[in-house]
């Protein structure tokens, strides 16, 4: 599952949608053995990872979370955040709770998203179904913040391996899955506060690594779902032109930079999963056993793993779902009961020309339960009509 901030509602959807195509009961056995997942992908796999012992994945209370955010609670900035105060740490100091967790400057206040990752998430739950083997293993990617490399925290089941690899861009780290390695994963920078676990500090996995599809693959993963929160893939249309003839503001700016580094990544991901398979076939074609055995040591040697056909099943938004945010702001009251800075952050993608156009940074905000519930009910039609590839791809 990818990064998104509240886009991270469509994969709720997708999730719902998959259930229903299966008919899957509470009763039933769940079809997913490994969850993998990145920033709200992090919060969304752990949350199903944790309910795997159920063939429905819990999905009604995940939609009845998604669907309870409120602006007011989820969208505050935090005055003393900005100035890289944590309001935490004096009652900390006082009650000798240890040493704080949050560090740097950040605008928003991550006391309802922690509570939400904390509370919501029934932990030790998880770590039952991971003993019993009902969870294979469940990664998070962050972003370890000194070294600039993606930290891969694994949880795995007793006799499950997790094969590392030899690009010196990510480590994996096994051990126990908890809040502060999801909400590490989810800190996306200046908005919420990077996390310390253990002696390093980390951010937004999706910064480096939004769409972990190698870490499931190294996992064990024989076939994938792979639900990405960017409506169209490149190539698939010709660039749109400007629809205004000013520079575009600031909001739009940055939510173009949020697209770049969290959604833009994951169609390179795709379409070198889609080339591996195709070079497998050949080879596999045309190399003798004796060759192929010596092909797959180098690689071991190489990269860590060898090379495998992947079959997977992707879902991407059929709308964009920066345009719906702008139809929603436009949809709702000017005042949305939040503060000049909050409604700057939101106010911009539905006002002036353009306004969809402009929408994809409040895309990321709008922590609101009707917009959820838009991108809810998107993710589930965009799975219902795809039933017959989903039967078909779990030999329903």
């Amino acid at each position: 599952m990818s990064g998104g901030g509240a886009r991270g509602a469509y994969e709720a959807g997708v999730l719902a949608g998959l259930v229903d195509s299966l008919g899957l009961r509470a009763r039933d056995t769940s079809p997913f053995s490994i969850f993998a997942g990145t920033s709200v992908g992090a919060i969304n796999a752990a949350y199903a990872a944790s309910k795997n012992d159920r063939g429905d994945l819990g999905v009604d209370e995940l939609l009845r979370l998604w669907t309870d955010l409120k602006l007011s609670r989820h969208l505050r900035l935090d005055l003393l955040g900005v100035l890289g105060l944590d309001r935490s740490e004096p009652l900390r100091r006082i009650l000798g709770r240890g040493e704080p967790t949050r560090f740097g400057h950040f605008f928003l206040d991550p006391r309802p998203l922690e509570r939400l990752v904390e509370e919501n998430v029934p932990w030790a739950r998880l770590h039952h179904n991971v003993d019993r083997g009902i969870v294979h293993a469940l990664v998070i990617a962050a972003l370890h913040i000194s070294s600039g490399r993606t930290t891969l925290f694994t949880e795995l089941s007793p006799g499950a391996e997790f094969r590392p690899t030899r690009d010196p861009r990510r480590v994996a780290i096994e051990g126990r899955v908890g809040p502060d390695h999801v909400l590490g994963s989810s800190a996306i920078p200046l908005l919420f506060p990077a996390r310390r676990i253990g002696e390093g500090y980390y951010a937004d996995g999706g910064l480096r690594f939004n769409t972990p599809i190698s870490p499931a693959i190294r996992a064990g993963a024989q076939r994938l779902v792979i639900i990405s929160l960017m409506h169209r893939p490149y190539g698939s249309a010709e660039l749109e032109p400007d629809l205004t003839a000013q520079y575009p503001h600031p909001a739009f700016l940055i939510g173009k930079l949020m697209n770049a580094l969290l959604l833009d990544p994951v169609a390179y991901d795709l379409s070198v999963l889609e080339r591996f398979n195709r070079l497998i076939t050949v080879i596999e074609e045309g190399l003798g056993r004796e060759s192929q055995t010596a092909f797959d040591r180098v690689l071991e040697e190489t990269r860590g793993a060898g090379y495998r056909r992947i079959d997977a099943l992707v879902f991407h938004p059929s709308r964009d779902i920066g345009r719906l945010a702008g139809q929603h702001l436009a949809a709702r009251p000017k005042r949305l009961g939040l503060d000049r800075m909050e409604e700057w952050l939101l106010g911009r993608g539905a006002s002036g020309n353009g306004g969809e156009w402009e929408a994809d940074l409040a895309s990321y905000l709008l922590f609101d339960g009707e917009f959820a519930r838009t991108l809810i009910t998107l993710g589930m039609d965009d799975a219902h009509r795809r039933r017959d590839d989903i039967r078909r791809f779990f030999g329903a």
